[in-house]
């Protein structure tokens, strides 16, 4: 096997927990919950095994970009766990992997951004969140961590459009397509805690959009990181 192709061994068995982890949603045994620790740790490794077959040097970029996805595996672990601290718990992981997802989207698509467009990102970010709280019914102890969160998941769909209006390319689309569902993934996890949501969505509908979020997410950050090598 060349070593140009080694990165595909982690990126099967990714797959492969994706299909057993969709598999446990849809049973709703407990295979979903024993597979899901494992599934951004393999993504995390595809990513570096990637960048290295490709000859790529890991700098700044892939530093945020698999930061981003270990945040988002403590996230998944955390939410395993049953109850508020638990939920309280994994929210605050994912947001801090938002973070470091917007310091590498953001951090080239808002370089040279003039400040109405901050005005108006940051004035559209907050009203977006405050209307999905509002739909979704979140109240009390929630409604402002929640509304944060929703915030950052508006200026991470921020980071992707302004670099497709910017750029353009399949780059930023991919990244954009990527932040979109990673919203409505969390949308529907919202609903299912503080509404009602059908078993099939609470479970199914959630990983689904999500694992295609952070694969999106995972190609996008690579792609930028190829990018980057090459303008350097």
């Amino acid at each position: 096997m060349r070593k140009l192709k080694l990165w595909i061994i982690p990126a099967v068995f990714f797959a492969v927990c994706c299909v057993l982890n969709l598999a446990g949603c849809l049973s709703e045994g407990e295979l979903e919950r024993i597979v899901k620790p494992a599934l951004m740790p393999l993504l995390c490794i595809t990513t570096l095994a990637y960048l290295l077959c490709r000859g790529i040097v890991p700098g700044r970029q892939a530093a945020l970009l698999m930061t981003a996805q270990l945040f988002g595996f403590a996230g998944d672990t955390m939410l395993i766990g049953k109850g508020f601290a638990f939920f309280a718990g994994g929210i605050v992981l994912f947001l801090i992997g938002h973070i470091f997802y917007m310091s590498l989207f953001g951090g080239i698509s808002w370089k040279g951004l003039k400040l109405w467009h901050w005005v108006a990102a940051i004035a559209g970010a907050i009203a977006a969140a405050a209307a999905l709280a509002l739909i979704i019914g979140v109240n009390g102890v929630m409604l402002a961590p929640m509304g944060i969160y929703a915030l950052a998941l508006m200026m991470l769909i921020f980071s992707g459009l302004a670099g497709v209006l910017r750029f353009g390319g399949a780059t930023w689309w991919i990244i954009l397509c990527g932040a979109l569902l990673f919203t409505f993934s969390d949308s529907l996890i919202a609903v299912r805690n503080f509404g009602s949501l059908s078993p099939f969505m609470s479970g199914f509908g959630v990983m689904s959009t999500y694992l295609l979020a952070q694969t999106l997410l995972a190609v996008g950050g690579i792609r930028l990181c190829k990018n980057c090598q090459k303008k350097g």
